[in-house]
């Protein structure tokens, strides 16, 4: 008896720990790149760097527990979402934090964490309080699809600019992440559509392999040129003409793993204690709703998948107050973001056809057990830059088509539909550029680089009014292209005249499933044919 017992908790275990594990390296890009972005951004070095890298894995597997126990219930990972990237980096890029001498990093950190914690605390009232459920009733797919595709489409400043100044790797890191995702999607190995399913990681360690040959050749050595010299003090106009392709195509710049410890507990206020900023909070707390947002737009579509019927408002309501405590130790522990619900998990759930909440947890266990190697956040924090900007361009890219996706819950026909969604696009794009433009001669001389100058416009914006904070909070939201997107699809959806079916709200919020109980997932994997342990059937329900 025993023996059967074993056997069985073997064949159910393992194959679930490998699918959880796989949910986690399939949305690889989500989980990492946010840190490898705005630590350089902060000033921080490479071993700060990998220190939010372990905090990062080991807050989302820490987090993604405690919603799939408490929260929704659905087998969705948390972690730090794009939606926060925008206000981040604009906080960091105001004025008051310009000039800052080598400790900036913790000083923008702790600031960070404050205008977190406050937004998230607000996050949390939403839910838990029954608000959210009302202002849910102005979100439909026609309001999420704009919403989180501006999400995308507002860093293609960053994307291919920051490809360029190595283009050889730049592009061949796109070129392969594009081949296996769409090219060789079919292709099965062991029943697993590997090239798909792990197109990010796949694409990732060849290009590095590439690269290091390159680096190892001698392809990026130029004779007297040292690629960790400021470039304030290179004298050599030989080396001045070279030293960018010199750190951004080099593997062996930077040293966070070498520095990196072996053992590393991220713990609570680890940067300091949190600075609380009043305007910066504010910003935070409209970014807050537009990451409720985005997470209800992914539990309907989720759920759908699982289950085929959308979440009860008290499922959503409930999701989005644990999103909310959630963020608020993600702000303690220091990630640099809040932590919602990974929009790219759906996509995941859809390919692999596996929604178990079981494979999620183990899989955030075994992403909490990694975070506690310093080695591993050191060796993701090694990444060079250009690869980051490689693979953000095809993450920003997929984030955007997942937004519109939403859209087929509605009517994607519909000329009110199409003009809606026409013109958010089109203004969340338009009129942050003006806000962003404003201001600034075309010869001015600006201290941050060309990617970053969209996020500086708290200081030259057109919103000048006596009171510096507000001026800053405005300048500051009307700048972000997903807040408006997001006040232009609100306003039109629920003022301009629509059936519910147009709309999409009839699968978004079906009569009988208000009167049913809470969802909660339950799992069954049952082994079948002999000899074929890796393949299952793969079945949730609630």
């Amino acid at each position: 008896m025993s023996v059967v017992f074993l056997t069985g908790f073997y064949y159910v275990s393992v194959p679930i720990g490998l699918y959880g594990f796989q949910h986690y390296l399939s949305i690889l890009g989500s989980l990492i790149l946010f840190p490898l972005v705005i630590v350089p951004a902060m000033g921080g070095t490479s071993e700060d760097t990998s220190n939010v890298v372990s905090t990062v894995l080991f807050v989302s597997g820490v987090t993604t527990l405690l919603h799939t126990s408490f929260g929704s219930r659905l087998p969705l990972i948390q972690g730090p979402s794009f939606v926060f990237l925008a206000p981040a980096l604009a906080i960091i890029n105001s004025p008051e934090f310009q000039g800052l001498n080598g400790n900036s990093f913790k000083h923008i950190m702790k600031e960070l964490q404050g205008a977190i914690i406050i937004a998230s605390a607000f996050q949390a009232f939403l839910g838990y309080s029954g608000i959210m459920s009302l202002f849910l009733r102005l979100i439909n797919p026609v309001v999420v699809a704009p919403t989180i595709a501006a999400v995308g489409l507002s860093f293609y400043s960053y994307g291919f600019p920051l490809v360029g100044t190595c283009i050889e790797i730049g592009a061949v890191q796109i070129l392969l992440v594009i081949i296996f995702s769409l090219y060789l999607r079919k292709i099965s190995v062991f029943g697993h559509r590997i090239f798909l399913i792990y197109a990010v990681p796949l694409g990732l360690a060849i290009t590095w392999a590439f690269a290091f040959l390159l680096t190892e050749t001698g392809a990026y050595s130029y004779k007297g040129c040292e690629p960790n010299v400021p470039a304030s003090n290179i004298i050599s106009e030989h080396c001045r003409k070279h030293i960018s392709r010199v750190k951004n195509c080099r593997v062996d710049t930077s040293h966070a793993l070498k520095s990196s410890p072996w053992f590393r507990f991220p713990y609570p206020l680890q940067w300091g204690t949190p600075v609380f900023s009043w305007k910066m909070a504010l910003v935070m707390c409209v970014v807050s709703i537009i990451a409720s947002v985005d997470s209800v737009g992914s539990y309907h579509a989720s759920s759908l998948l699982v289950a085929s019927r959308p979440p009860t408002p008290g499922v959503l309501s409930r999701g989005i107050g644990l999103e909310g405590l959630s963020s608020v130790l993600a702000g303690l522990w220091g990630t640099g973001s809040g932590s919602t619900t990974l929009t790219e998990n759906v996509h995941t759930i859809a390919v692999t056809k596996m929604g178990s909440r079981r494979a999620v947890e183990l899989g955030a266990c075994v992403l909490i057990v990694l975070s506690l190697i310093g080695k591993v956040g050191g060796f993701i924090a090694s990444i060079p830059p250009v690869m980051v900007a490689a693979l953000l361009c095809f993450m920003w890219a997929m984030l955007t088509a997942l937004g519109l996706s939403n859209l087929r819950y509605s009517e994607a026909g519909s000329s009110r539909n199409i003009i809606i969604v026409g013109l958010s696009l089109f203004f969340s794009l338009s009129i942050p550029a003006y806000f962003q433009q404003y201001g600034i001669s075309p010869n001015s001389n600006l201290s941050v680089p060309s990617y970053f100058q969209p996020y500086i416009v708290a200081s030259h914006g057109p919103f000048r009014s006596k009171n510096g904070g507000v001026n800053y909070v405005m300048n500051t939201l009307l700048s972000l292209h997903m807040v408006i997107a997001f006040l232009l699809a609100v306003i039109l959806d629920n003022t301009v005249p629509g059936s519910r079916q147009e709309r999409g709200v009839y699968v978004w919020s079906e009569l009988e499933t208000a009167r049913r109980e809470p969802a909660v997932v339950k799992d069954y994997v049952l082994p079948f044919r002999f000899g074929r342990a890796f393949r299952w059937v793969k079945w949730v329900g609630f």
